[in-house]
């Protein structure tokens, strides 16, 4: 399909994980139910934090956002693939290209954001517990969240503005199942340096720094654990940091895993195939890591449950 100009006339094709017909069924499913999940999951985790005053903490405050950005993330890609495999049409036009583009960028940074958040708010909980309550107070908690999500919009913008002003003149085949910045720059035929450059850079901005904070949380977080006299201190303060630790790991071993794949592989199918991981079962396991790991979560679910089976 050849590009006119830059606007909603334009459309790019996404080929998907795969071309076969007899696999688009199985993908179908797989990718409904790993949805389902998702939203299920973590709108439970988010109504019980809602509901139960005893999750009314800073911790929790920052789980509810995380769990919403996971819901947020994968209806931004999964639905537009279940439709293209439904109607058998795997056009996507510029401006919802445009869309998915911005969001898939937006939903990430505000993971790591948040993830970087929460090991703070572990660091002053254990290694600071006489002035948890004044460091981590409502206000701090909230400007907290909303400098994840400005620098997320801010950051995302700046990418889509460069984006807007690429000229594409082949054909505009996407090797993935949703639009994926990169892989629109290598059908761009004018310059991406700055698209390139500026990739690298919140790369190792928003990618590496937080990753440096995260560790050195944890630091802190292990020599005080190793200077706490009780068992029963260890044992909670290991409970409270094993989910997002978990949760952490996943996200950046998911995410790491899609660049290494990127980078030692020729084969557009097997980074589809990788990015799964890391766009699809990333969001769907973290309400299981939070409420199998977490007995505050786990009581609180139970809570919510009966409550609603008892409405019936």
């Amino acid at each position: 399909m050849e590009a006119r100009n830059r606007t909603g006339i334009l459309e790019f094709i996404l080929l998907g994980l795969s071309e076969g017909p007899e696999l688009q069924p199985f993908i179908f499913g797989l990718f409904l139910s790993m949805f389902l999940v998702t939203v299920f999951g973590n709108l439970l985790i988010i109504l019980a934090i809602c509901s139960d005053p005893h999750l009314h903490t800073p911790m929790y405050f920052f789980l509810s956002n995380l769990s919403l950005v996971d819901i947020c993330f994968s209806t931004t890609i999964v639905p537009k693939v279940l439709l293209n495999i439904h109607t058998e049409n795997k056009a996507i036009s510029y401006m919802d290209c445009l869309s998915q583009v911005y969001f898939s960028m937006f939903f990430p940074i505000l993971d790591t954001l948040l993830l970087t958040v929460m090991a703070y708010d572990r660091f002053v909980a254990i290694c600071h517990p006489l002035h948890y309550t004044l460091i981590m107070n409502a206000r701090l908690c909230g400007l907290l969240v909303f400098m994840t999500w400005f620098v997320g919009v801010m950051t995302s913008l700046l990418h889509i503005s460069l984006m807007m002003h690429l000229s594409f003149c082949r054909d505009l085949e996407i090797p993935h199942f949703f639009c994926e910045l990169t892989q629109i720059l290598k059908l761009a035929c004018s310059d991406t340096f700055l698209n390139s450059t500026l990739i690298y850079f919140m790369t190792g901005v928003l990618g590496v720094f937080p990753l440096v904070g995260i560790l050195f949380s944890y630091s802190q977080i292990a020599s005080s654990i190793r200077k706490m006299s009780s068992s029963g201190g260890k044992q909670k303060a290991f409970s409270t940091c094993g989910s997002h630790l978990s949760v952490v790991s996943l996200f950046y071993g998911t995410g790491v895993g899609v660049y290494f794949t990127s980078a030692v592989t020729h084969s557009p199918q097997q980074v589809s195939v990788a990015s799964v991981m890391y766009t699809v079962v990333t969001p769907m396991l973290n309400p299981f890591i939070y409420s199998l790991r977490n007995k505050d979560v786990k009581g609180a679910l139970g809570r919510l449950l009966s409550r609603v089976t008892s409405c019936l």
